[in-house]
């Protein structure tokens, strides 16, 4: 390799490094116009097979369309000690049902959420589409035409996901000797499986409004059924 070849290898490696979220290639494309996308790709899978094959305590993954860099695995009980007297909380377990029964039956509406649940999830959804978890993606052809939701790609880079196919499949877990029961809390079990999601803490959504009281979530659909009317729908709001 080139000495002009490596200053861009090691470059890509600094963006890497300083960015907060994944780096997708059309953002590199911006920054080296001058170099063809196979070999943008070509270096950071380079990058990929270095940290790799020396073990190195950063790895590079392939993340919701980009490349992001991260701490090795086998530095986690390391790093978890050095940041002992942190504060984490994660989601609710309210809240990761519903992420869960949305991620792996969308698109889906508030009301079918509510069945497998049994419990009122205004808070929840409320709550996950305010933090862009989820979004609203579209309305159901039924009576009515209540809104549809769907995962964003902030929930692939919360759970370190490349692409909802990455998501554990169910029959995983029976191979692995768990067992699965017939409630919606085996889904919420599976996507906490996947990783933590760090927060703020997070409303049960346990209970309906008052009566006469617009719930949070009927405010946001109400928010986006009034745009949807005026040509500027939040409908497919963060497609890209």
């Amino acid at each position: 390799m080139d000495e002009q070849t490596q200053n861009y290898k090691s470059a890509i490696e600094a963006l890497l490094f300083v960015s907060e979220k994944p780096v997708v290639l059309d953002q590199l494309k911006e920054v080296f116009p001058e170099l063809k996308p196979s070999l943008i790709y070509d270096l950071i899978k380079g990058l990929q097979e270095e940290y790799v094959n020396r073990n190195a305590g950063m790895v590079i993954v392939e993340i919701a369309g980009g490349f992001q860099m991260l701490s090795n695995s086998h530095a986690a009980a390391y790093i978890r000690e050095f940041y002992k007297t942190r504060t984490k909380e994660k989601l609710s377990r309210p809240a990761l049902e519903s992420l869960a029964i949305i991620a792996y039956k969308q698109p889906v509406g508030r009301a079918e959420v509510e069945v497998i649940r049994g419990v009122n999830s205004d808070g929840t959804i409320a709550h996950l589409l305010n933090k862009g978890l989820i979004k609203i993606t579209g309305r159901k052809e039924v009576p009515g035409r209540p809104f549809l939701y769907g995962t964003t790609k902030e929930f692939l880079e919360y759970f370190g996901l490349k692409a909802l196919e990455d998501l554990p499949k169910m029959e995983e877990f029976a191979q692995l000797g768990v067992e699965m029961p017939k409630d919606s809390s085996v889904m919420a079990d599976t996507v906490a499986r996947v990783a933590p999601v760090e927060g703020e803490a997070q409303p049960s959504g346990s209970s309906a409004p008052a009566e006469g009281q617009t719930s949070p979530v009927e405010q946001i659909e109400q928010e986006a059924a009034s745009q949807e009317s005026s040509g500027q729908s939040r409908v497919m709001e963060a497609e890209a």
